[in-house]
């Protein structure tokens, strides 16, 4: 059951003065992005902040498998994701992506959705992908 996501991004100019667009290929979003929206804070997207949101994204969906998987299916399953970028070694590299989650699972205790968001956390795709390369920490907490 191998499936393929694709995007575009085209860059336009120099480094600090260029700009650029990224386009997923489903067509369901795109955006531009700058040196200034990456490094200086201007409004606007960056390639972390997709990052963050895959990441979000693939471990809400790890974490209400698991709960279903165990029999205590959640109503509701909530993640934010920070993805810090910084300058390691003289050169900008993501070093790590903050997980908070909050969850409504009836029948469950606060122990046991730690538990499970510990299990997404190191089994949702994304988190694999980055292991061993970004650290990746997780606030859970049950509501």
């Amino acid at each position: 059951m191998a499936t393929t996501s694709t995007a575009t991004a085209i860059w336009e100019g120099r480094l600090r003065d260029g700009n650029g667009s990224f386009k997923a290929g489903s067509g369901a979003f795109s955006a531009a992005y700058s040196f200034a929206t990456r490094f200086g804070g201007a409004k606007g997207t960056n390639p972390e902040e997709l990052i963050a949101a895959a990441h979000a994204a693939c471990f809400s969906m790890a974490l209400s498998a698991g709960l279903e998987k165990s029999g205590k299916p959640a109503t509701r399953v909530e993640t934010s994701a920070q993805c810090t970028i910084d300058t390691v070694d003289g050169a900008p590299k993501i070093t790590t992506i903050a997980l908070r989650v909050r969850g409504r699972v009836a029948g469950l205790d606060q122990n046991g959705f730690q538990r499970a968001a510990e299990e997404a956390k190191q089994g949702c795709p994304v988190s694999k992908a980055l292991q061993g390369n970004v650290t990746i920490t997780l606030e859970a907490k049950l509501e």
